[in-house]
């Protein structure tokens, strides 16, 4: 069973939402993988799409729209209906802009700092 209230989990998640929110992609990826690796069930396919969502814009970032593209659309489908599990984000409001980015970033629309997910804490 996963223990989401252990001190190295809160830790271990808060550092990995720091640095997404930084716009820190790699690191934030490899941070999530280390959560991702000792998680199971529905906890860790969030987290897996979470780390999907952080490539995808280290993707973005370098100009890769296809990568981009494949691993948005990837992650939001891993968190999508899991969005009432309480990991201490709001994870509708991460998959409704990240949905909107996909869309963006789909038809061509410019993009502009608005349309960058961000990890909420609740």
């Amino acid at each position: 069973m996963n223990d989401l209230t252990s001190p190295k989990f809160i830790e271990s998640f808060s550092r990995a939402c720091d640095l997404f929110n930084n716009k820190e992609w790699y690191e934030a990826h490899d941070a999530f993988e280390d959560i991702w690796n000792e998680l199971d069930g529905d906890e860790r396919q969030i987290v897996q799409g979470i780390l999907q969502v952080s490539v995808s814009q280290f993707h973005l970032s370098k100009g890769n729209l296809n990568g981009a593209m494949i691993l948005l659309g990837e992650g939001i489908g891993r968190i999508k209906n899991r969005i009432s599990i309480n990991l201490g984000i709001d994870l509708l409001a991460f998959c409704e802009t990240s949905e909107a980015l996909l869309l963006k970033i789909h038809s061509e629309i410019p993009l502009d700092q608005n349309d960058i997910p961000f990890l909420k804490r609740l």
